[in-house]
């Protein structure tokens, strides 16, 4: 199974790669518009803009509340517009998808219509984090929700792209794949420790440091994970540069991942920039690793296709 997945991209007529090529760059569109959307709504949290629009869907009752407008107002509706663009863009995403499943992966359009049932879930807890007035585990929901809609087009753009490793990646997948998971696990805390404001408790009444403290020990094994994967990739001379250039990426991203939460934790959460930083960067090493992982997934098996090739001109 997980060799018709990776290969099957390898060579394709020209009426199969042209929509293909257009779902492949519709996806990468709308991962670039979920970063944003991320980053968008951290910003909502941290200046206190979450209820800056007290209705939903609607802003005061409007599509554009021009007169109710500032800086707040804005941020939460400029992050519900971009959500709604997403939704949009996902479901055209499906309906391509379904309409050219002759030509395309069969796998295509059920993990567009995952990809579509992501953010249709995610729109419900958008909604809920308004009228339930923030509900901390909601916040969290919405947050985890969010990256694994982002990772889940990051895994469907790098499978169609069209890719030939080198078939030394080894252990590499499960290794960058463990790596992800921690990494996403500590966002969830991470989101955890924003929507309860627990910095910020357990500095002022020391109220909600366990859950802080659970964050900050977090960072352990993501990081040691993550610098496992830069090792490995690096002792593999053969290795493909895209895999090798992403396992530095991610190792980029960790360090800087560490030194803005260590600012972030210094300074109180006072500098707003640095904490909307710190969660688009962790949002940013996450999809590193999952880029790295498909990748690595694809190398391995690419080189167990041709293996089989091999074989079979040999027992002819």
């Amino acid at each position: 199974m997980a060799e018709s997945v990776f290969t099957q991209n390898i060579s394709t007529p020209k009426d199969v790669s042209q929509p293909q090529d257009r779902i492949r760059r519709l996806v990468w569109k709308i991962a670039i518009a979920t970063l944003l959307l991320m980053a968008v709504g951290s910003a909502t949290r941290v200046m206190n803009a979450g209820l800056a629009c007290p209705d939903w869907p609607l802003c005061y009752g409007q599509l554009v509340p021009t007169q109710q407008m500032n800086l707040q107002v804005f941020l939460e509706w400029f992050h519900r517009l971009d959500a709604a663009l997403i939704g949009v863009s996902a479901i055209a995403l499906t309906s391509l998808a379904w309409w050219n499943r002759k030509l395309l992966p069969s796998w295509l359009p059920w993990a567009s219509t995952f990809a579509l049932g992501l953010i249709v879930f995610q729109g419900v807890l958008g909604g809920l984090t308004v009228t339930e007035m923030l509900r901390f585990d909601i916040v969290t929901a919405h947050l985890g929700t969010a990256l694994l809609f982002f990772v889940t087009l990051l895994a469907i753009g790098i499978t169609l792209t069209p890719y030939k490793g080198t078939g030394v990646a080894g252990s590499l997948p499960w290794v960058g794949l463990t790596a992800a998971i921690l990494v996403y696990l500590q966002s969830l805390l991470g989101g955890l420790v924003a929507s309860q404001w627990a910095l910020r408790q357990c500095f002022g009444g020391s109220q909600l440091c366990t859950v802080m403290n659970s964050h900050i020990a977090g960072v352990v094994p993501a990081t040691l994970a993550t610098l496992v994967v830069v090792v490995m990739a690096w002792r593999r001379p053969a290795l493909h540069t895209t895999l090798r250039q992403l396992a530095n990426l991610a190792g980029g991203l960790v360090v800087l991942q560490i030194l803005l939460g260590v600012a972030t934790f210094r300074l109180h959460l006072q500098v707003e920039p640095l904490t909307v930083a710190h969660q688009a960067i962790g949002a940013a090493l996450l999809g590193a690793l999952v880029a790295f992982t498909v990748f690595a997934f694809r190398d391995n098996a690419a080189a167990k296709a041709r293996n089989t090739s091999n074989t079979d001109v040999f027992a002819a």
